[in-house]
């Protein structure tokens, strides 16, 4: 029971553990808050030291513009800040640091040197800190820009030591957060050392597509569509995935929002919009995201560890990455490709597919991926080039490696021609046989076909005239008296999409016409399984609902296994270059897939 003690004013040690609390929960605090600060201080070289998971040390240097020797003991006391003046500068943050709190509580519940100088300081300045306590300040000699090492973590809140995870699953989130950053600011030099040994070091040429070869594959067979809009105040880059490469999980979405990295079910839901009916069910897209908007429009200043950011207006946002990513999935760089290694590892072409060349995140990686201790490495001071860095002959040719992939261009990503397709034929009466000049296809005819009913479906409801063909004897179509009962939650559902119908008894419909698309046989097997579904769902005034029963029934009716004439197999291919999303049948499956030349003589030890 709360007692009823007077209030008093906790001393400034407590005080300074709260606040640390909320910014410092583990080293990948600390290594995040000390990162942006270096960013924010206009850095473009980088090199981020950790060692036991940063639980012993951590080691931040940046050639940034410093802090100078009269500010830098201010520098470690709370709310204080060079990034904003007064409240209205709240309304459009354009720093990643802004709160004046990370390095006060840091300090709290560590021990921190910090060495610095700034460009119009003769000698720099060395400061000791444990528990917020300056221990002794000098001057000493170092090169513009700043170092800070953290050690002892938690000495004084042991409790907060027995939260953290092993050494390894804290080095693991401290490399992904660093890969992310390395990734979005392609422009800095980025060196990321764990006990002792170099794991990447970017080339910071300003070439994303190159940051992210570097940090996250040592080989991508297929590379990440590239796609890039513009609107009023809204600027996108982004690499995602083609449908064929999927994840179980939503690990591999990065996104950043004005350079900042967060987390935004904003940005989740447009995605998932973007990718609706293009992937199955429960997997996830490959994407890394950046949006610019104007700072006026959102909203930083949510959480202490600012991974929480707010929109003015969601509907906009979630509208322009929407259509930006469905634009860019409808180029030919989206259709799945048969690779040599898929054939040899399993029979199953699509599910073969699935198992994609595009490589984990830090994230997934064991902590053996890190291993990198047979590499010998001296730390000297920081200077411009590096001098007095020593590495053996496998990390020479890592950087050379860097090097290379610098030098990459991005694609150019042409829409995909389908009138540049012959078609040969069909095997097993299910999938069509093609080619164009590069590449040889196959087409899944019944896939095709579902994608196509699927939407002339849902065009027909948005119609005002329906287009519907009477038949010539009207159709009788038992059903359950339930599903005659409910009628009424469906019936202005069906009249949409072109069938005119009426209850006939208790439990069976008359059906006068159906959609002008569709043969009777089709119309009939819809509505069957249309109906069936009804039982088991009685309420459709959920949209998301009615597209799932829309999109099963239309399974239902499109058959497999039929043998198509020539002349029908070119209009099918026809209506489907019509849709808006040919790749994929309303269930994720892809209507398609090719092989390319190139493969196929891999294949035959032409190459």
């Amino acid at each position: 029971m709360l007692q009823q003690n007077s209030i008093i004013k906790l001393s400034k040690e407590v005080a300074d553990k709260i606040a640390a609390g909320e910014v410092v929960d583990r080293p990948l605090s600390i290594v995040k808050e000390l990162v942006e600060n270096a960013i924010d201080a206009g850095a473009n070289s980088l090199i981020v030291e950790i060692k036991n998971g940063g639980k012993t040390y951590i080691r931040v240097t940046d050639n940034g513009c410093g802090i100078a020797k009269a500010d830098l003991l201010t520098a470690f006391e709370r709310h204080a800040t060079s990034k904003i003046r007064n409240a209205s500068d709240l309304d459009a943050i354009e720093t990643l640091g802004f709160r004046g709190e990370a390095l006060a509580s840091i300090a709290a519940v560590s021990a921190v040197e910090i060495i610095t100088k700034t460009e119009n300081e003769t000698i720099g300045s060395r400061l000791l800190l444990r528990g917020s306590e300056a221990i002794s300040q000098t001057d000493t000699g170092c090169p513009q820009g700043t170092t800070i090492i953290v050690s002892e973590l938690f000495y004084n809140t042991p409790a907060r030591m027995k939260f953290l995870k092993s050494d390894g699953a804290e080095s693991s989130l401290i490399i992904d957060f660093l890969s992310k950053m390395a990734i979005a600011y392609s422009s800095l030099r980025f060196r990321v050392i764990n006990n002792g040994a170099i794991l990447f070091s970017t080339p910071g040429k300003g070439n994303v597509a190159s940051s992210i070869l570097t940090v996250y594959s040592k080989e991508l067979n297929d590379p990440l569509l590239q796609v890039n809009a513009k609107e009023a105040g809204l600027s996108l880059e982004a690499y995602v995935s083609a449908p064929a490469y999927t994840r179980t999980t939503r690990k591999q979405q990065i996104y950043f929002v004005n350079g900042r990295y967060i987390k935004s079910k904003v940005l989740e839901n447009a995605v998932d919009a973007a990718y609706k009916e293009r992937l199955p069910e429960g997997r996830h897209p490959v994407i890394i995201l950046f949006l610019s908007i104007d700072p006026r429009q959102l909203d930083v200043n949510i959480h202490p560890n600012k991974r929480e950011v707010r929109f003015e207006d969601n509907a906009p946002i979630e509208a322009f990455i929407k259509e930006a990513l469905k634009s860019g999935l409808s180029v030919k760089e989206a259709v799945p490709v048969i690779r040599d290694s898929s054939l040899r590892k399993s029979s199953d072409a699509y599910l073969s597919m699935q198992q994609s060349p595009v490589p984990l995140l830090f994230e997934e990686k064991e902590e053996l991926s890190f291993s990198l201790d047979k590499h010998i490495f001296k730390m000297q001071e920081l200077t411009s080039e590096h001098k007095d860095e020593e590495v053996d002959v496998n990390v020479l040719l890592s950087t050379k490696r860097n090097e290379q992939v610098s030098m990459l261009e991005p694609t150019v990503q042409m829409p995909f021609d389908f009138s540049k397709i012959t078609i040969f034929g069909a095997i097993f009466g299910t999938y069509i046989t093609a080619s164009d000049a590069d590449n040889f296809y196959l087409i899944d005819q019944h896939a095709a076909h579902e994608r196509v009913f699927y939407e002339r479906l849902l065009a027909a409801s948005g119609r005002k005239e329906k287009a519907s063909q009477l038949l010539l004897a009207p159709l009788l179509k038992e059903t359950s008296v339930a599903t005659v009962a409910d009628s009424e939650q469906f019936m202005s559902a069906l009249r949409q999409f072109g069938f005119e119908l009426e209850v006939f008894g208790a439990k069976a419909f008359l059906i006068k016409a159906v959609p002008a698309f569709m043969q009777q046989g089709e119309a009939d097997d819809f509505l069957e399984a249309f109906f069936d579904q009804t039982e088991d769902t009685p309420s459709f005034k959920d949209e998301k609902k009615l597209g799932r029963i829309i999109m099963d029934s239309c399974k239902s009716a499109v058959k497999g296994n039929q043998h198509l004439s020539l002349q029908e197999m070119q209009a099918l291919l026809l209506d489907l270059s019509r849709t808006q999303n040919p790749f994929s049948c309303p269930h994720g499956r892809p209507t398609f897939i090719k092989l390319t030349k190139a493969e196929i003589e891999k294949l035959f030890k032409r190459v």
